[in-house]
């Protein structure tokens, strides 16, 4: 089972206390690696290897909840990304030492 990203919305959150209540119910999921909440928009983004059944199960406790995506957790691709950027960019200065070396 891989990193999963799941973005729930907790209809009952509207002010700081319940909140902490949504974000204290889904820290006692196993495999949870991050959680972040939004009371704009009453989200809560949840990272890392779970049962997003059982997840849902427990938020249900502090109120409604609805699912809006779950979904692979895209931060190994980003990783990648960055570290072929530095190495195309170390090469493209190697290739102008040479260039001024020969000059």
């Amino acid at each position: 089972m891989a990193q999963q990203k799941v973005v729930l919305k907790v209809l009952t959150m509207t002010d700081e206390k319940t909140k902490q209540k949504a974000i204290e119910a889904a820290a006692d999921i196993f495999g949870i690696d991050s959680i972040a909440a939004d009371l704009k928009d009453q989200k809560l983004t949840v990272v890392g290897m779970m049962d997003t059944v059982a997840l849902v199960k427990k938020l249900k406790k502090v109120g409604k909840v609805d699912i809006v995506s779950v979904g692979p957790a895209k931060e190994e691709k980003k990783e990648e990304k960055k570290d072929e950027k530095k190495d195309e960019k170390k090469e493209g200065e190697k290739k102008e030492e040479k260039k001024e070396d020969k000059k």
